[in-house]
C-alpha cells in the first residue's frame, strides 16, 4: 500500500505566513534524492496538480523524497495571488529546499533536484542563487523567457475585452497600467506590477554547474514526428556549454497543463522516474 504524502503548513518568518507542502517520504531504506516540486503560473497550477500528485508517488516508491509547495497566494498557502512577488516565489523554493535537506536527514548526501514545469522552470533555476549546495533540475515543458509566458497572460485579457467590444491598443495600455503600479484582473487572477515585472525578466539561463550537475528536459508532444521547437534547442545548447550533463526527450502525451479536462501523460511519468533514477542505477 502506498504511504499517504504529510500534508503541513511551512512557517514563513514572524508574521504568522505559512506555505501548504505535501511530503511523501521516500520508499525503502536506499536513498536516491531529494526532489522539490516548483508548480507553474496560475491556473496551469490547478490543471497540472493530478500530474503533479502522480510523479511525487512515483518518485517515492522509486526511492526519491519529494516535497510539493504552494507558494505565496498560490493554492492553500498565505495570502492572495495579487499579494504575491516574483522574489517571494524565489524564496519560496530556497525555504523549501532547505526544509527538505534538514527533514529528511537520511538523503542529506542523497542528489538535490529542483523540478520545475513551466514557469516553475524559471523560478528554480533563479532559487539556485542562494542554495548552499549544488543542485540537479528535471524541466517539464520548461518556458526558456518568462516575456513570453507575461504576453500569453495579459492576451487572456485582450481576448476578453475585445469580445466585449474594446478596440486597439489594449495590450500597450495593460502593460502602461503595470508600469504605473496598478495590478491587474485576468481570468480570476489579480496580476501585480511586482510579480509581473519579475516574471517578465526571468529567463532560462544556466547556473555554474557543477562536476555533475544534470539537467533533465522533457516536453510532450502529440505529432507524429515530435521536434523541439528552434528556441529549446538554443535554449538547451546554452546549458550544455555551461557544463550541464543534458537529457532531453520529447514525450507522447497531451499538454495537460492547458486542456479543458484534467489530463494525464502516463508516458511523462515513466520517463521521469527513469531519467531521474539513471544515475543512481549505474553500477560504481
Amino acid at each position: 500500500m502506498t504511504p499517504r504524502p504529510e500534508a503541513f503548513f511551512l512557517p514563513v518568518g514572524p508574521d504568522g505566513d505559512q506555505r501548504f507542502c505535501l511530503f511523501h517520504r521516500a520508499h525503502g531504506p536506499a536513498p536516491r534524492g531529494r526532489v522539490v516540486y516548483v508548480h507553474p503560473f496560475a491556473e496551469e497550477m490547478n490543471k497540472s496538480r493530478r500530474m503533479a500528485a502522480l510523479q511525487s508517488r512515483a518518485l517515492a516508491a522509486a526511492g526519491f523524497s519529494v516535497l510539493q509547495i504552494d507558494l505565496l497566494g498560490c493554492g492553500d498557502s498565505s495570502g492572495d495571488f495579487g499579494d504575491a512577488s516574483w522574489a517571494a516565489w524565489v524564496a519560496d523554493v530556497r525555504l523549501a529546499s532547505r526544509w527538505l535537506r534538514e527533514r529528511d536527514a537520511a538523503h542529506a548526501a542523497a542528489p538535490p533536484w529542483l523540478w520545475g514545469l513551466r514557469a516553475g522552470c524559471l523560478l528554480a533555476v533563479e532559487a539556485t542563487d542562494g542554495l548552499d549546495e549544488p543542485v540537479n533540475f528535471c524541466f517539464w515543458q520548461p518556458a526558456t523567457s518568462g516575456k513570453q509566458l507575461l504576453q500569453q497572460f495579459l492576451r487572456m485579457r485582450v481576448a476578453a475585452e475585445m469580445m466585449s467590444g474594446a478596440g486597439k491598443g489594449l495590450m500597450e495600455d495593460l502593460r502602461q497600467q503595470l508600469a504605473t503600479g496598478t495590478a491587474l484582473e485576468i481570468a480570476g487572477y489579480r496580476l501585480a506590477p511586482r510579480l509581473a515585472e519579475g516574471l517578465e525578466r526571468a529567463q532560462l539561463l544556466p547556473p555554474p554547474a557543477s562536476p555533475d550537475g544534470r539537467l533533465v528536459w522533457l516536453e510532450l508532444s502529440t505529432q507524429a514526428e515530435p521536434r523541439f521547437s528552434p528556441v529549446a534547442e538554443q535554449a538547451q545548447a546554452r546549458w550544455r556549454d555551461a557544463g550541464w550533463q543534458l537529457d532531453a526527450r520529447l514525450i507522447k502525451g497531451p499538454a495537460f497543463w492547458q486542456t479543458t479536462e484534467i489530463e494525464e501523460a502516463p508516458a511523462l511519468l515513466s520517463a521521469t522516474t527513469s531519467a531521474l533514477q539513471t544515475r543512481v542505477e549505474q553500477p560504481a
